[in-house]
């Protein structure tokens, strides 16, 4: 059995669809449904429960022997949420039982971490999990820091000796893309909320730069299909004898013109692209690039490559956001 919690979210749903894919055995959701479209990202799966969080821990005690694997992906993940108290106990203190639950009872466990840990990147985007390396970094909302204060005490634990999981892995995400994401609205990635005016033909609008080092449209992002991110999981299931925080992104940033204009090239189109300034609320904490260092994972052994953009987006268009179902 696995338990994937934010299995019906955007990438525990797609992790699920490998899963069942690969007949790796019962699988569970934990998850909040509530009253939106959330539950169509699981629609086509075949369960063996869904678990709401608050009934998590007794349902794990009631399966202690099945349980092989938990993938911790529920988080909460706006970061424009700014309840701190609401982000850290489902972000960190969710986390930290889960991890504890896991190591009393060797089961494995591999949990989402995020780039926004990384902050204004200027300490850099390297995945070293030292103590003293993530004790520079400095995130720039609640969300990244709930995700770095988990990373923190993770590596204080390894350090410490501390009772562990049998394998554990902290994936810390850039810009992920792709199918049932569709729930996340505001949140979801920019080739989503492209897509609906590529296709009327209508213009864009990215944000402005309000950075003299960056053109307006060239803020710069590693983007990564959401394939490529199951793949590095899937990987790690394979082989458990691999553990560690390791970033998942292509090595390789991109600009959101480029991104917006494989939208509309995936569609036929010419790129229609127009700007607006970057909302104060969130100026001073915008990022303007982000690339991840992906050397630690390759030394790993993951030697799989990353799929380009435009033929992510081109993918993402034409098998998902073009047809009349576009979830997996």
């Amino acid at each position: 059995m696995i338990v994937v919690t934010g299995g019906a979210g955007f990438i525990g749903s797609n992790m699920l669809e490998a899963l069942e894919r690969r007949g790796e055995g019962r699988l569970v959701v934990c998850d909040r449904l509530r009253d939106g479209v959330k539950w169509r990202n699981i629609a086509k799966r075949e369960l063996a429960d869904i678990v709401h969080p608050e009934q998590l821990f007794d349902f794990l005690e009631a399966n202690r022997k099945p349980v092989k694997m938990i993938i911790h992906m529920g988080a909460i993940s706006a970061t424009t949420e700014t309840d701190a108290d609401k982000i850290s106990a489902n972000n960190f203190s969710l986390s930290l039982a889960l991890w504890k639950w896991c190591a009393m009872n060797d089961v494995r466990f591999i949990y989402a971490s995020s780039a926004a840990t990384y902050g204004d990147g200027s300490q850099g985007f390297d995945d070293d999990w030292s103590i003293e390396h993530l004790a520079k970094l400095r995130p720039l909302n609640a969300y990244g820091w709930s995700k770095h204060l988990f990373d923190r005490r993770v590596s204080r634990k390894i350090l410490d000796g501390a009772r562990r999981p049998p394998q554990w892995a902290g994936l810390k995400f850039f810009n992920v893309y792709g199918p049932n994401e569709y729930h996340k609205g505001g949140q979801q990635s920019v080739v989503a909320q492209i897509h609906p005016h590529a296709v009327a033909g209508a213009p864009y609008q990215l944000f402005r730069s309000h950075n003299p080092n960056y053109t307006d449209g060239g803020q710069m992002r590693d983007f990564i299909w959401i394939d490529d991110c199951i793949d590095v999981m899937l990987w790690l299931v394979d082989n458990p004898q691999v553990s560690g925080i390791f970033n998942v992104g292509t090595g390789k940033a991109r600009t959101f013109l480029d991104l917006a204009s494989s939208v509309y090239r995936a569609l036929g189109k010419e790129p229609q692209i127009k700007f607006q300034d970057t909302p104060i609320a969130i100026r001073d904490k915008y990022q303007y690039f982000t690339e991840a260092k992906m050397e630690h994972l390759r030394a790993a052994g993951y030697d799989k490559p990353f799929t380009a953009l435009e033929d992510g987006v081109g993918r993402y268009v034409n098998h998902f956001l073009s047809q009349p179902d576009p979830y997996r």
